[in-house]
């Protein structure tokens, strides 16, 4: 494998990390449920809010969020969507109240929103046709990674340190992905 391949893989490597997390979140949070219900003295409406309003703001603009890609680069919207989530994880694992939570969590789906399209231009503009199947499969496995995670290590997180640190992990691992970004992802 040549320089140039290598840094194509790196750059995927990078992109896939972000990706990771984005989906990550969408299976962590159903551990925490009884949790969040007694911690923050909330109702299972509430609490199933927390989920669904992450899951609306990601999916709903992500036409939007596709377009500002192809206006702007698709690095830069990646990066925007990349801070936007590490923040908002932040402010998720930090509220003191359902209301609070809710309102990050719908924050860190418009990050999400902001990321994902990026991650399959990249695939487009980076790989030539012909190395385009391996690098989709890396980032349908990263997908695949993800869901299964969540659950897994949302229950260790929940039982060992509380509901916040489902999120407060996105922090440390979006900083990497950041600094992986503007390190290893062309313009």
């Amino acid at each position: 494998m040549n320089a140039r391949q290598a840094n194509l893989w790196a750059a995927l490597g990078a992109l896939c990390l972000g990706f990771f997390m984005i989906l990550l979140d969408t299976t962590i949070v159903t551990i925490a449920i009884p949790t969040m219900l007694r911690d923050l003295n909330a109702g299972l409406n509430s609490i199933v809010w927390v989920i669904s309003v992450y899951l609306l703001t990601y999916a709903v603009p992500m036409l939007f969020t596709s377009r500002l890609g192809d206006r702007f680069g698709p690095k830069r919207v990646f990066l925007a969507g990349l801070v936007v989530f590490t923040g908002a994880s932040l402010w998720c694992g930090l509220s003191g109240n359902v209301e609070m939570l809710i309102a990050a969590r719908a924050v860190q789906g418009l990050g999400a929103a902001l990321m994902t399209p990026q991650t399959l231009a990249f695939i487009t503009h980076l790989f030539p046709p012909a190395k385009r199947g391996p690098a989709m499969g890396m980032w349908g496995g990263v997908a695949g990674l993800a869901t299964i995670t969540g659950p897994l290590l949302g229950g260790v997180l929940v039982d060992g340190l509380g509901w916040e640190w489902i999120f407060f992990v996105n922090v440390p691992v979006g900083v990497v992905g950041i600094v992986l970004t503007v390190l290893l992802v062309p313009d």
